[in-house]
């Protein structure tokens, strides 16, 4: 193989990829905006939900404990 021939394959190979890239750069389809937008607050109400009623199942029993250690740390003279 000579460096003619190795040139040759290194700007085949560069034009390839760069077509490649532009193929993938000019494809219109995908995900918009309202989509993602969408998807985003579906998933902060459904997080809501549960941690909703997770505090509603163990709020008697794990709340009031966290309530007091938080308390505690804040309370902490060194």
């Amino acid at each position: 193989m000579t460096v003619k021939n190795a040139i040759s394959n290194a700007v085949r190979s560069a034009r390839i990829a760069g077509a490649r890239m532009n193929a993938v750069a000019a494809c219109a389809r995908g995900e918009n905006y309202v989509d993602s937008g969408v998807k985003i607050l579906i998933a902060v109400v459904i997080g809501a939900l549960l941690l909703g009623g997770l505090y509603a199942l163990f709020g008697d029993t794990i709340m009031p404990t966290v309530t007091t250690k938080v308390e505690e740390m804040f309370e902490f003279k060194g």
